[in-house]
């Protein structure tokens, strides 16, 4: 039987802390939000490994570590208004820290269900950004996704500012892609 109170205290110690993950509410809502109840039936054993375990057919969690520092970049205050699409932990853990979160699971999940998000996250990776996306954001709203087009991809917040959208690379990752967001493969000589 697996002791799942002392794995999350263990993936956050061994997985987020070590990774320069120092933002303590992130930290302690990843120490109380059960993990384990978001994974497909009979793998709660792989809720708090080094890796992206499936949760729903074609969908995963970020790994702890990918979650933690995309969480950690985007800066989260209690009070604010999220969106979530395709991350049911990252919803759970923000819902701890105070935020209040949408989640957009089903449908078209480049077609927003609101507007003026001062926080979107996505736990799949994404060929880019759609710009329904940056265009949910608030005015200093964040965006934080994983852009991947090869191997390797790049966690990447956008910033919705008064003089339009910034964009910065914090970390390199590679997520299973979120269904629909491939990259277009075309042909090349």
């Amino acid at each position: 039987m697996v002791d799942f109170s002392a794995a999350r205290l263990n993936m956050v110690e061994s997985q987020v802390r070590t990774n320069d993950v120092t933002d303590v509410r992130v930290q302690d809502a990843m120490r109380a939000v059960p993990r384990e109840t978001l994974v497909l039936p009979g793998k709660a054993y792989l809720a708090y490994a080094d890796s992206d375990p499936e949760y729903a057919p074609g969908r995963r969690l970020l790994s702890p570590r990918d979650v933690a520092k995309l969480l950690q970049a985007l800066a989260p205050q209690p009070g604010q208004k999220a969106l979530a699409i395709a991350a049911p932990y990252a919803a759970a853990v923000l819902e701890h820290i105070g935020l209040t979160v949408e989640r957009l699971e089903e449908g078209d999940l480049k077609t927003l269900p609101g507007k003026d998000y001062d926080l979107i996250i996505c736990e799949g990776a994404v060929a880019r950004a759609p710009d329904a996306w940056t265009a949910g954001l608030a005015h200093e709203g964040r965006l934080g996704v994983i852009e991947r087009d090869g191997p390797v991809g790049k966690a990447v917040v956008y910033i919705r500012t008064e003089t339009g959208l910034a964009r910065r690379q914090v970390f390199d990752a590679t997520p299973h892609f979120l269904t629909g967001f491939e990259p277009e493969q075309g042909f090349a000589f």
